[in-house]
């Protein structure tokens, strides 16, 4: 299953995407992706009777809609830091014990194809490709052994940060999430199409020049990890996003450092996931 949020001329709508159509979930009484994964087994259950004869109304070419971020407003926007070996060894930074978290807020979610704003603050803003699930089910506390049970599948981010105002302070926060700061897409893949999510090549490329190549085999602390480290403190609720990470080739490490400007296309490309490209702009 392969949830999106689109918009086809009128207000965002989600939808699925099946057989190179976009069936518009509003059909069967989901007016958004957090909705729909809320109402679990039903909600699949329901999706599974709109695909077999949807309304004619419902369906659209995905050639001819608009696809947004297919969780626009996560009631959580959870990152986590340092979670590559490769990219551990690539900063000279020891392999972290526990897993390092931050935030992001939803001011930063844009979609595919929207622009990744400059601000005029910052002169260091910073591409990281990285592997984000979706939490599907309400849950704390929750053993490692039944994380499969919680994530309901997986897109694509883009962490972008200015690595001026991060490294600032020990706290990361004001780097990390300006406007734009956070694409997310083009599609939430669920999970029954991902079989292994630890077994995945991660690229970035800058105006077609692969940047990060890697693979998710390097993530130190996995999904199972972080879903009973996070629900430790805090429920996890569906639609919240965790985003796992970035692995090596970022732009503060090279030498000379690589920053983006305007006028740069950035493309995230995971396998089995896609693309995520956006173009970047100045503020």
């Amino acid at each position: 299953m392969r949830l999106v949020t689109f918009s086809a001329g009128g207000d965002r709508r989600a939808g699925m995407v099946f057989a190179g159509r976009v069936i518009d979930l509003s059909a069967a009484g989901y007016s958004d992706v957090i909705s729909f994964l809320d109402d679990g087994e039903r909600a699949r259950e329901a999706a599974q009777k709109l695909t077999a004869a949807p309304p004619s109304t419902a369906v659209h070419p995905l050639s001819a809609v608009r696809l947004h971020a297919p969780i626009p407003r996560p009631g959580k926007l959870i990152l986590i830091g340092l979670n590559y070996r490769d990219h551990a060894i690539e900063t000279g930074m020891p392999i972290p014990e526990v897993p390092t978290i931050f935030a992001k807020f939803s001011n930063a979610v844009i979609g595919p194809g929207e622009p990744i704003l400059i601000p005029a603050a910052s002169k260091e803003v910073d591409y990281e490709a990285e592997l984000a699930f979706v939490i599907g089910r309400r849950g704390k506390n929750i053993p490692a052994s039944r994380w499969a049970d919680y994530v309901f599948g997986y897109t694509m981010a883009n962490d972008v940060s200015a690595r001026d105002f991060q490294r600032a302070t020990s706290q990361w926060i004001m780097g990390k999430t300006a406007d734009t700061f956070c694409p997310l897409g083009p599609e939430l893949v669920g999970a029954d199409e991902v079989p292994d999510p630890h077994n995945l090549r991660i690229r970035c490329e800058v105006n077609g020049r692969v940047l990060q190549d890697s693979s998710t085999s390097q993530l130190i602390f996995r999904v199972p990890d972080l879903v009973a480290y996070l629900s430790l403190l805090m429920t996890l609720e569906p639609g919240d996003v965790v985003s796992t990470g970035t692995p090596p080739g970022v732009g503060v490490a090279r030498k000379p450092p690589v920053f983006l400007q305007a006028g740069d296309v950035v493309a995230v490309k995971i396998e089995g996931l896609g693309e995520l490209r956006n173009p970047v702009k100045a503020e």
